[in-house]
């Protein structure tokens, strides 16, 4: 019996129990869907937060002070200052701009009766081309709003539309701690950025937050702090040597010697790609994994209704033997039996994944891909099923006995 004949002997034996066959192949329909659209959420989430990170700039080195894996209660407390960003901008070769920034604490911003809690960042001129901002209306701020100490103020796209609704905002005065500074610019959307929204700030000259805006807080020993330092190297190629700079120069500003625990982290983009990489595809793994769990259940239902068509055509199966069947062919027939059902359940599956990736697509709440990876996997995982479904099933009808068979009620 060749496989055409099987597989239309399984198509009549399905469709003679049609009930049956549908719901046993509604395990497969949900294990498979549920496979198709967790996947596609981790593989959404993993391109979005990669789109957004690499728009920052995959040039991009930062500094922090601190050791980041570091975790004792009892270290020092570590900080940068703003002479280690002039030593960075006065010393470091292969890199395009450097910026320092001092982040202040969540404080309000109001428009009239608006307001708004969002940190400010106090930067130079270079933060715009460095973090890859660009100013949709009015302008960034230049050294000469450093030098006079101006009060002004870029706004984030969201923080806009927080505070002024469809207004445009350039010109106009907003208070930042009770305090008046003037909009002279509005960045275009960026999104969220790794675990911020990056639009979601509101940038000053750093003079003027040193000023105005952080008092106390910013200094140390009576010399100015820094958040952190960022730099755009001029090349790709060129990040791992900007890193090897960078700690070298910082050794010597923070007269560490060589054998010293670095009291700073310094992060590349592309190591946090990496890195952010790994964790997103664990994530995807995990979601797909949660899938294939509910898969194997509707598997092990198609192989318990398996086994009652076993019992239900024992007869069948005996008279086939006595006219010369052999085991291999009662095998074979059940097993292409099982596929089919699993086959089919698997493709109404995938559609159902693609319909529920897309009406969640849709929300706008979170971003769905359904890759050609995906449906393999999807396909790969519903054809394992079938055959572990099927097997005992047809090996159980192959070892009948056929006079056992035949005189069986």
């Amino acid at each position: 019996m060749d496989f055409s004949e099987n597989f239309r002997i399984a198509l009549r034996a399905l469709a003679a129990n049609k009930l049956r066959s549908v719901l046993t192949m509604l395990g497969i329909i949900i294990g498979v869907g549920a496979v198709v659209a967790l996947m596609a959420i981790g593989n959404g989430a993993t391109a979005s937060i990669t789109s957004q990170v690499q728009g920052i700039g995959s040039n991009l080195v930062t500094v922090f002070p601190g050791r980041f894996e570091r975790r004792n209660p009892n270290t020092t407390i570590a900080f940068m200052y703003y002479s280690d960003y002039e030593a960075l901008a006065k010393e470091l070769n292969n890199v395009t701009d450097v910026a320092p920034s001092f982040q202040g604490f969540d404080q309000p911003v109001t428009y009239g009766k608006n307001s708004v809690n969002v940190s400010t960042t106090g930067t130079t001129p270079a933060f715009a081309s460095v973090r890859a901002y660009e100013v949709e209306y009015g302008r960034f701020i230049t050294e000469q709003d450093r030098a006079g100490k101006a009060r002004v103020a870029v706004l984030g796209s969201q923080t806009a539309k927080d505070l002024f609704g469809g207004l445009n905002p350039v010109g106009r005065a907003i208070k930042i701690g009770g305090i008046p500074f003037e909009v002279i610019g509005v960045f275009k959307s960026k999104g969220a950025s790794g675990f911020s929204n990056a639009d979601e700030i509101v940038v000053v000259p750093l003079e003027t937050g040193y000023e105005k805006l952080y008092g106390s807080w910013a200094t140390n020993n009576g010399k100015r702090r820094v958040t952190d330092i960022s730099m755009s190297a001029s090349s790709p190629e060129v990040v791992t040597d900007v890193i090897v700079q960078v700690e070298r120069i910082l050794r010597r500003q923070h007269r560490l010697k060589l054998n010293d625990e670095l009291d700073f982290t310094v992060l590349s983009q592309s190591a946090f790609l990496d890195a952010l990489g790994a964790i997103t595809a664990t994530l995807t793994a995990f979601l797909g994994f949660i899938g294939v769990i509910s898969l194997v259940v509707g598997g092990i239902g198609v192989m318990n209704i398996m086994l009652v068509s076993v019992t239900e055509r024992t007869r069948e199966i005996g008279l086939r033997k006595a006219v010369g069947a052999k085991r291999r062919a009662i095998m074979i027939q059940f097993l292409i039996e099982t596929l089919v059902l699993s086959f089919i359940g698997g493709m109404l599956g995938i559609g159902l994944g693609w319909l529920i990736s897309y009406l969640v697509n849709l929300s706008g709440q979170i971003t769905t891909l359904v890759d050609a990876g995906t449906i393999v996997i999807a396909f790969a995982v519903t054809a394992m099923v079938g055959i572990f479904a099927g097997l005992y099933p047809a090996w159980r009808a192959s070892r009948l006995s056929p006079m056992e068979a035949l005189r069986y009620e």
